[in-house]
Formats: structure tokens, sequence, C-alpha cells
């Protein structure tokens, strides 16, 4: 649940997604100036970066995941 992907090739680093993020989920690379997911676990799916990016490079996915605990 939550975001699933952030398309690199489409992302032109408007921070756009990273202001909106109420939970600071997404952060904004210093070296390259794109988006990436920081947080992942904190996201409470609420779709404002989908929304708002104006070219279309982030995916959510509205589906409670079931994440398995690898071992050490």
């Amino acid at each position: 649940m939550g975001i699933r992907k952030i398309d690199h090739k489409l992302c032109d680093g408007c921070r756009i997604c990273a202001d909106y993020c109420p939970m600071d989920v997404i952060r904004m690379d210093e070296d390259s100036g794109k988006a990436y997911i920081k947080y992942l676990h904190d996201c409470q799916s609420c779709f404002l970066c989908e929304a708002e990016c104006p070219k279309e490079a982030i995916w959510c996915y509205p589906v409670r995941e079931k994440r398995v605990a690898l071992a050490w």
C-alpha cells in the first residue's frame, strides 16, 4: 500500500510531490535533483503525490500488501 514507484525518467525535480506529502515520505536527491521514496512505511496512501505530479511520474497502490520480514 502506498507509493509504488517514482519514474526517474519522467521526474523533472519540480519538488511538488515532496511539498504536498503530509508524512514527509518523499525527499529530493541532492545529486540528481529527482524525487525518491525515503520513508515508505510512513506512507498513508493519501495519493496527493500522484495526483499533484505534473509529469505523472508517481504511481501509488491502494491495496494493502503483505510484507514478509526477512531473517538477518
